[in-house]
């Protein structure tokens, strides 16, 4: 039995905006996975202080040390628009 932990849903380019599988036309989770999984191209953007949602806004984790470049554990990606 494989593991495939990285292999999600999550990640998968099938992955639509309304969380449906796009070649099976089910709504899924990043709990699932399945046999036509297809990487996305880049998981991440450059992780850090200015590319995190999380910046210059009350719920940022280090208020006094965020700074472009920085980054920490509670870093969240920007939604894209």
């Amino acid at each position: 039995m494989a593991i495939r932990l990285g292999n999600s849903c999550v990640n998968c380019e099938n992955l639509t905006a309304n969380e449906e599988c796009s070649i099976h036309q089910v709504k899924v989770s990043d709990n699932y996975t399945c046999d036509s999984f297809e990487m996305k191209m880049a998981l991440k953007d450059d992780p850090n202080c200015s590319t995190c949602s999380r910046f210059q806004t009350a719920t940022c984790a280090r208020p006094n040390k965020a700074a472009i470049g920085m980054l920490c554990s509670h870093w969240a990606p920007q939604g894209t628009a």
